[in-house]
């Protein structure tokens, strides 16, 4: 359904492994997620611009819904006159999230079938190769895909028997730091605490782990300087909640999909958080000072 931004993204995702990423997977994502963090960075900065202006005009935003709060119709005139002077979008901060979604989903096929679009496999040969795969190889959470990259680089001889399916290049090297991330994490406890527990299964669950705890860590600085309403103990109980709940399912759904996604969400976490902290110190101080009234009555 979506293969019509899947397969450019594996296609430039295949060109950094294969040109920056030193044909490492693990690498080739990293620079992968910079690279569209940082192409997305003019939308999320007016994004940014947006709320913080919102910000401003929220005692009269209270005032107008206070004032017209059995006016419903009035009530919305209201609010978008004041939304047009003061050239405010209240959907503006949803673009990026617009426009990241498809990237993401997208990102979920590239991962789980690196075979069909990096390498540019039909399902027929992958099919094919999968069929050779002894059942039980490998681990059982890995999609079809990296279950036919994991047995044949680790039975590099098999190829023979592919050559005309599959050659010893196409075979991308899924692992990271020992991690393969192909696999997906082991949501099971009594799968860790068994004796034939391997450490790949303990290093798979630093993915989950970390994707939930970064995704902590920079939405509570995002959040920090959230104002305070009329309501401020039902905001700041909301806020709390959010900041929450956001992380604990961004490692829910880290148990459920091949650890490279994960890997994206982690960096991609660590990237928005020093992005944020460059947006304060370098765009919103600059902003807020050329809005500032009183700056520009001294100027003119």
């Amino acid at each position: 359904m979506l293969d019509f931004v899947s397969i450019p993204m594996g296609f430039i995702l295949k060109i950094i492994y294969d040109s920056l990423a030193f044909q490492n997977y693990g690498i080739a994502l990293i620079i992968f997620t910079v690279g569209v963090k940082t192409l997305l960075l003019p939308t999320t900065i007016k994004q940014v611009q947006s709320t913080s202006k919102i910000s401003e005009i929220q005692p009269q935003m209270q005032e107008i819904q206070k004032k017209y709060r059995d006016d419903k119709e009035k009530q919305s005139a209201e609010l978008m006159r004041l939304y047009q002077e003061n050239k405010v979008n209240p959907a503006g901060g949803c673009l990026p999230l617009l426009i990241q979604m498809p990237i993401l989903f997208s990102l979920y096929y590239v991962i789980s079938q690196p075979l069909k679009y990096m390498v540019g496999k039909s399902p027929e040969i992958i099919t094919q190769l999968y069929s050779l795969v002894p059942q039980g190889s490998g681990n059982i959470n890995q999609m079809k895909d990296i279950s036919v990259i994991t047995y044949f680089s680790a039975h590099p001889e098999q190829l023979s028997q592919v050559s005309n399916l599959l050659k010893p290049e196409e075979l991308l090297n899924m692992s990271f730091l020992g991690i393969n991330l192909g696999a997906v994490p082991n949501w099971n406890p009594a799968s860790y605490i068994t004796s034939g527990s391997e450490i790949q299964s303990y290093l798979l669950l630093l993915i989950p782990v970390l994707s939930a705890l970064t995704s902590f860590i920079s939405m509570k600085y995002s959040m920090r300087n959230t104002p305070k309403t009329s309501e401020t103990e039902m905001q700041t109980l909301i806020q709390n909640n959010i900041a929450l709940l956001s992380p604990i399912m961004s490692g829910i759904i880290a148990f459920t999909v091949p650890a490279g996604l994960g890997l994206y969400w982690i960096i991609g976490n660590i990237y928005q958080l020093f992005q944020q902290i460059f947006i304060d110190l370098f765009v919103l101080k600059k902003y807020k000072k050329a809005n500032d009234p009183a700056v520009r009555r001294d100027g003119e």
